[in-house]
């Protein structure tokens, strides 16, 4: 079939019928691509994109899914872990010193540096600071002496009943050729009626 230009020139709209053959199945032809082109932004772009949407959705349910079915073939054993945190928990609570026994603190602080031959320069407490759910009370030391008898004091203050940790070592010779060392002791006291971390709340809950 022969393209012959002359043929679109003189088209009656109001004869269709009329059209020669070439002109028709153009017609056609970009008639059925406009339908296409508008049936895909009306209705098969949506489709996809809900698709999408739903392929999205089903990854996020799978993993899900499968976080919550280890977390239940496991609760067995979290439920016991749970258990011996709390006894654990409980013997901590155990060491730290209770609002009596806080005063008693300096006077073992300093019976175990005389004790390691240090002398004590200062020791006084200092600001408590609040914590989510315990009180921290930092004590101040300033000892003097020789290299083995600060590290008998290290030794020494981990063996006491009650916790006290230690922090913020700085050691500098004197000028009496002794070795001087400041360090923080810090202690704590559980708050009254006070909530576990949520960490570990989560963990008995679940």
């Amino acid at each position: 079939m022969n393209l012959d230009l002359e043929q679109f020139n003189d088209i009656d709209f109001e004869n269709v019928g009329g059209w020669p053959p070439l002109v028709k199945i153009v017609f056609a032809a970009l008639l059925a691509v406009c339908i296409f082109v508008a049936s895909y932004f009306l209705f098969v772009s949506d489709a996809i994109d809900v698709l999408n949407r739903e392929q999205r959705a089903e990854v996020t349910l799978k993993t899900d899914f499968k976080s919550k079915y280890q977390l239940a073939a496991n609760l067995k054993l979290y439920r016991e872990q749970l258990a011996v945190m709390e006894v654990q928990f409980a013997e901590l609570l155990k060491m730290l010193p209770s609002q009596n026994e806080m005063p008693g603190l300096v006077d073992d602080l300093t019976f175990v540096a005389t004790d390691s031959g240090l002398k004590i320069d200062s020791l006084d407490w200092r600001e408590e600071i609040q914590r989510d759910f315990y009180i921290e009370f930092p004590i101040g030391m300033s000892v003097s002496g020789e290299y083995h008898e600060l590290g008998q004091l290290v030794s020494e203050v981990a063996k006491l009943p009650r916790i006290v940790s230690l922090h913020d070592f700085v050691i500098k010779k004197t000028e009496s050729g002794a070795l001087g060392m400041e360090i923080l002791a810090k202690t704590y006291r559980f708050k009254e009626g006070a909530q576990l971390p949520p960490e570990t709340a989560k963990v008995g809950g679940k």
